[in-house]
C-alpha cells in the first residue's frame, strides 16, 4: 500500500472507532452528586437507552404509597455562558422539575415531603454542553474528511447539544438510598458555535428521562 493511502486508511480507522465509543456516561464525568458510585452498572432503560443504574436488590415497591421530588439542581453549579445564558439554565431545570412531576404522578400521588410510605426522587443535572459534532459515518472517506475538517475549523459545522443527569432514590421513612442512576442525552443540534442553546433544545431529553423512570418504577412493581 502506498504510504499516502496508508495514512489516509489509519485516519479513517481511528476516526471511525471514536465515532463507535459508547453513550453511557463515563467515570470521569461523575459530578460527585451521588454518595456511591463504586456500585453502578452499565444497563439499558425501558427505551432502550444505556445507563448506568443500581437497585437495592430487595427494594419493595409496595412499601411506598407516594412520591416526593425534591427540587432539581444543577450539580456543580454552572457558570452561564454566552452560549448557555442563565435564562437557559433555568428553563432547563423548570422543565426537568414539571417532567419528573407530569410522569411519575401518573403511578403514585405526589407528596409535600418525605415521611413513611413516601419516595424521594433526587436529582441533579450534571452537564450542560454544546459541542463541534462528530463526523458521521458518510463522512470516513479522504475527501469528505477534508470538508468535514474545514468547517469544523470555520466554526459552520452543526453544534452538538449534550445534557447529564445522575438521580438518587431514597426510603423517605430512613432516607435510605433505594436506586441510582446516571445518564446523558443529546438533544437538538445548534447550527454553529454561535447559536445560543435554548430550554427547547434539550427538552426532548429531558422527557425521555422522565419517562424511563416512570416506565423503571412500573417495571420493577
Amino acid at each position: 500500500m502506498k504510504p499516502r493511502l496508508m495514512v489516509s486508511a489509519l485516519c479513517i480507522a481511528s476516526i471511525g472507532m471514536a465515532g463507535c465509543a459508547s453513550n453511557v456516561t463515563q467515570p470521569d464525568e461523575y459530578s460527585g452528586f451521588l454518595s456511591d458510585y463504586s456500585r453502578l452498572k452499565e444497563a439499558k432503560s425501558p427505551s432502550g437507552v444505556e445507563v448506568m443504574r443500581w437497585v437495592d436488590p430487595k427494594l419493595d415497591l409496595s412499601r411506598f404509597s407516594a412520591v416526593y421530588i425534591e427540587p432539581t439542581q444543577f450539580y456543580p453549579k454552572p457558570q452561564a455562558t454566552t452560549r448557555i445564558p442563565d435564562s437557559t439554565l433555568r428553563g432547563i431545570n423548570d422543565y426537568y422539575n414539571q417532567a419528573l412531576k407530569r410522569e411519575l404522578a401518573r403511578s403514585l400521588p405526589l407528596a409535600n415531603g418525605p415521611g413513611p410510605g413516601v419516595m424521594v426522587v433526587r436529582a441533579a443535572i450534571t452537564a450542560v454542553s454544546s459541542k463541534t459534532q462528530s463526523l458521521k459515518p458518510y463522512e470516513y472517506v479522504p475527501v469528505a474528511f477534508l470538508a468535514a475538517a474545514v468547517s469544523t475549523g470555520t466554526g459552520i459545522r452543526d453544534q452538538e447539544t449534550t445534557l447529564g443527569t445522575e438521580a438518587q432514590f431514597l426510603d423517605g421513612a430512613n432516607g435510605k438510598v433505594v436506586a441510582e442512576v446516571v445518564r446523558k442525552g443529546t438533544g437538538k443540534p445548534l447550527s454553529n458555535d454561535s447559536q445560543v442553546m435554548k430550554a427547547d433544545d434539550v427538552k426532548s431529553v429531558i422527557d425521555g428521562w422522565a419517562s424511563d423512570l416512570h416506565q423503571s418504577y412500573l417495571k420493577l412493581r
